[in-house]
């Protein structure tokens, strides 16, 4: 295992998540339903399956694409999207 690839992705991935949506749609689903560990083992199941399509289609992609031009995608998505919704589009 490479740990500096390791600890980069876990500092990145967390940070990027604390505070998000996410975590304020489990906080009111364990107050809900009063069964915080079945909010912990959906949530832990869901963001596994949905990081293991999201590297899954990265590994592929970067066999057919440049790293940076995925990069250079991804940020010009982020930007649109950011801009539509800053005007109310979506």
């Amino acid at each position: 295992m490479d740990w500096k690839i390791f600890l980069a992705t876990f500092g990145t991935i967390f940070l990027a998540e604390l505070g998000d949506k996410t975590q304020v749609a489990n906080l009111c689903l364990a107050a809900k339903s009063k069964s915080w560990f079945s909010v912990f083992l959906a949530s832990v199941a869901a963001f596994s399956i949905v990081t293991l399509v999201t590297v899954s289609l990265g590994g592929l992609l970067c066999k057919f694409i440049r790293p940076d031009h995925i990069r250079y995608g991804a940020a010009s998505l982020f930007v649109i999207i950011g801009l539509l919704m800053f005007f109310g589009k979506i």
